[in-house]
Parts: C-alpha cells; sequence; structure tokens
C-alpha cells in the first residue's frame, strides 16, 4: 500500500501530524474485498487487522485535519479530526488519489478531552450504509474495514470500540474553509480552493476571482445533485452541519443517519436534531445553507471589497433554488417514468405525494410496485387505483426502464442495520449481513433473498439514531 502525504502544504496547523493510538487486540470484523482490489491494497490477510487498527506504523506520518463548523446552527470554529488520522493517499486503479483515514483510533490534538475512539456499533453502520449506498448509485465515501479494538469504549452504555477505514476522494469540508477564513489565512484558503479545483473540478480553467465565482458554483450544482439523489431514495443525513458537508458532492458521516419508510417531509430520527432542522423535506434548504457559508469563507478570495465580494456571489448562491427545481423534477419524472414533460406533472406528482403521506404508504416500496406494475401487474395499493389511472397515460413503452433505474427494490432500512448491529455485538458477526450483501450490491434487480429485506415495521415512529461519539 503505497501511500503519498495530504494537505500538510495547504497552512500551518491544517494538517498536524499525529500517530493513531495502538489497541490491546485487534481483530479483522469487515473486509471489503472488490474495494480492496480497486485501490490494489494488497495487505497481507495477517496483517490487516494490525494495519487498520493504526498498530502498524506507516512510512509516512499520518495527519489529523483541521475544520470549523456550523453545528445545527451554531458556529465552532475550532473542530478538526478529533478520533481521525489520515494516512495519507492513494492511488485507485484510474490512477486517481483517494485519502485513507482511520476512524475511531484515539486522541489528537482536536479531541477536547474526548478519547478519540469509535464504538462498534456506528463502526458496523458506517460500513454498511456507506457500501448501500455506492450500490444504489449516490456518491459518497467508502469503507475499506472495521477492526475491532478489542478494548472497551466508555459511553452510555460501556461498548466494544471498533475503528473503520474510510476512503474518500478528499476530505474538504465547507469547514475546512471556515476554519481557514476564521484565522484570516488568505494564502491557505488559496492553497485550498487550489488544491479542491484541481482534485475535484478540474475542468475550471479561469483564474483571479473567477476561478473562485467558478469553484463555487460548481459545489452548488453538486451540493443539489447529492441532495436530490438522497431524496430519490428516501435517505436522511441527520446531521447536515458544514463539518459534514464535502465539496466534492460526496455523502460523509454517517452517525445519525436513516432511511424513510413510510413516505413523510418531516421525518427525522437523529436524536440531537430536536427541532428537525435536518428533516428529510428540509435538506435542500440545509445544503443551499451550507453553501451559503462556503460562499462566506471565500470572500477574501473574489474581492479585496467585501461588498463587492458579496455581490458577486449573490447569483451563484441564489442559482441554488433554480437546480434544484430542475434537478428535484427531473428526478420525479424519472421515478414515474413520465414521458415528456407537461404543465401537469406537478399536479400529478403532488396528489401522489399527499396520498403517499396521508395514508403511510411506504417510499420504497410503493414505487417499486408502480414500477413493476407496468411490467408484470404488479398490485398497486388501492388508495392509489384512481391516481393510477391518471398516472397511466403519462407512461410510455420506456417507462419501467426509466423507473426500474430511479427507484431500488432494497434500501439499507432502519431495523436491518439495527439487526446487523445487534449481532456484531453479540456475536463478532452477522448471518443478516451476509444475506443483505446479496441484496443491496444489486439494490435494483429482483433476487431470491429480496423479499426478507423489503419487509417494513409497523412503526418506526419512536426510532431513534445516535451520533456515535
Amino acid at each position: 500500500m503505497k501511500l503519498v502525504p495530504r494537505y500538510t502544504q495547504i497552512a500551518e496547523n491544517f494538517a498536524i501530524e499525529d500517530f493513531p493510538a495502538s489497541v490491546a487486540s485487534p481483530q479483522l470484523l469487515l473486509w471489503n474485498e472488490s474495494l480492496a482490489k480497486e485501490f490494489n491494497i494488497n495487505v497481507a490477510a495477517d496483517l490487516r487487522a494490525s494495519t487498520f487498527s493504526g498498530n502498524e506504523k506507516q512510512a509516512i506520518p499520518a495527519v489529523a485535519l483541521g475544520y470549523s463548523g456550523h453545528q445545527f446552527g451554531h458556529f465552532s470554529p475550532r473542530l478538526g479530526d478529533g478520533r481521525a488520522h489520515l494516512l495519507g493517499a492513494i492511488n485507485d486503479d484510474k490512477n486517481q488519489l483517494w485519502d485513507i483515514q482511520l476512524k475511531g483510533s484515539g486522541a489528537t490534538p482536536y479531541s477536547r478531552g474526548g478519547d478519540g475512539r469509535c464504538a462498534l456499533g456506528p463502526a458496523i453502520r458506517e460500513y454498511v450504509m456507506s457500501e448501500a449506498m455506492h450500490a444504489l448509485g449516490i456518491k459518497t465515501t467508502r469503507c475499506l474495514a472495521v477492526v475491532g479494538s478489542g478494548e472497551t469504549v466508555y459511553r452510555n452504555p460501556p461498548q466494544a470500540g471498533a475503528i473503520v477505514t474510510r476512503l474518500a476522494t478528499s476530505h474538504i469540508r465547507v469547514g475546512s474553509f471556515q476554519y481557514l477564513a476564521t484565522q484570516g489565512d488568505v494564502e491557505g484558503l488559496k492553497n485550498l480552493a487550489d488544491l479542491a479545483i484541481e482534485r475535484h473540478y478540474s475542468e475550471i480553467t479561469g483564474t483571479g476571482s473567477q476561478r473562485y465565482l467558478a469553484f463555487l458554483g460548481a459545489v452548488i450544482k453538486n451540493q443539489v445533485k447529492l441532495v436530490v439523489s438522497w431524496m430519490r431514495v428516501g435517505f436522511i443525513h441527520g446531521v447536515m452541519n458544514t463539518d459534514n458537508t464535502l465539496v466534492s458532492g460526496e455523502t460523509i458521516d454517517y452517525g445519525p443517519c436513516a432511511m424513510m419508510n413510510s413516505f413523510d417531509f418531516d421525518t427525522v430520527f437523529s436524536s440531537i436534531d430536536k427541532q428537525g432542522r435536518y428533516a428529510f423535506g428540509n435538506q435542500p434548504n440545509m445544503a443551499n445553507w451550507n453553501c451559503a457559508r462556503l460562499a462566506e469563507s471565500l470572500i477574501p478570495l473574489i474581492h479585496d471589497d467585501d461588498e463587492q465580494a458579496v455581490s458577486l456571489m449573490t447569483p451563484h448562491i441564489n442559482s441554488f433554488a433554480e437546480l434544484f427545481n430542475i434537478e428535484f423534477t427531473a428526478m420525479w419524472a424519472q421515478k414515474l417514468g413520465l414521458a415528456k414533460a407537461d404543465i401537469d406533472d406537478s399536479d400529478l406528482i403532488g396528489e401522489l405525494l399527499k396520498l403517499l403521506k396521508d395514508h403511510q404508504l411506504d417510499y420504497t416500496n410503493t414505487f417499486d410496485a408502480l414500477t413493476e406494475s407496468l411490467k408484470y401487474k404488479a398490485t398497486v395499493p388501492d388508495v392509489l387505483a384512481q391516481w393510477a389511472i391518471k398516472w397511466h397515460h403519462r407512461t410510455d413503452e420506456n417507462s419501467y426502464q426509466t423507473m426500474r433505474q430511479a427507484n431500488p427494490r432494497a434500501i439499507p432500512r432502519n431495523h436491518i442495520i439495527e439487526k446487523i448491529i445487534t449481532e456484531y455485538n453479540e456475536f463478532g458477526s452477522s448471518d443478516v449481513l451476509n444475506r443483505f450483501t446479496k441484496v443491496i450490491n444489486n439494490p435494483y434487480l429482483a433476487s431470491e433473498e429480496l423479499l426478507e429485506f423489503q419487509v417494513v415495521p409497523e412503526s418506526d415512529n419512536g426510532y431513534r439514531t445516535f451520533c456515535g461519539t
């Protein structure tokens, strides 16, 4: 595994050299063989546990990255990697660099008194959810491994500890820019923006303020696409703080995330989201808000006069709503297989969503049934019968394929994730995960194991997720 350093030249104290803390008895619990092959990670099987627990010292120093963050609207100027160590970057099979990071690998200079460890449950959740999201076709960080530490982490209650190995095209967050802007480090901001452009938006070739305005516009477009893709499958991130928003447009940090069963824009499961700030239907607003915070941080790169800079950036920020409406409308047209645009489409979609909410219909299974009804006469819920007559008039011979590509048959439902976590806590492995993996690796296709994972609990109103720190 050949590593190269990342972020060390951005600014002083942006990437602080630090080393993972060794653990007592590392045990490999999950290993992503296909991802390992993609990145030519040829660590011997008997060394994987020690390597990806942080017990093996690497050729280059690991670092902890600094960043700020608006957490539920409240600004924290110094957050940073409080329980993660970036080992460096590795090349994939397309010769693109990806960050490789250990999460739960011990205290860092940013830990603020914490132990820097991760419990087993959140580690399993991150692995299963991120790989499921990848299979669903949604941009995301990836997980290579979960290693049990053989130690207890003292939470309430005490739990087994674990370390996650995470890969990302970069760990450049909106909060990374906030961190440097708060310090007044204009040179660091420029270095970070140039690195982000080089890594994610190489099509931007302009110079001066136009370069960074184009960067802001590109990030906004990617955030729109990401949130729309979340809403297509019913994903609720749960903690859309600026420190959990990557400028690459990838999903990161799966702590209190959940999936929506019964359709409702107000659905929220995160135990720390008391006001529903990051509820399912509010995610577009919060992505827009986060992009505005990025724009604030970029002001020194746009113009020496703050008012002039804001004037130049405002059209980009204001474009979010229009871009979102375009992508959102296109997403619903795909989910319903609508043939060509029609002025009545919004009414048709709105009527369906009201029926879904009023009758507490399952989001995933309903769209799966609608899809299959076009080809195999699958049963559509009775309450949708009259609506479906109007909808059928808006479909054509291409609708089934369009819908099949947009509507998954299976998702990582909350009760499935909880069963997997419970089995790992009890047995150190999971038969449910073995079966689920066969389904979720191809979530748009029928399979023998599918039916088990389409079953919906009677209610998930009391379900709560936790951040896992």
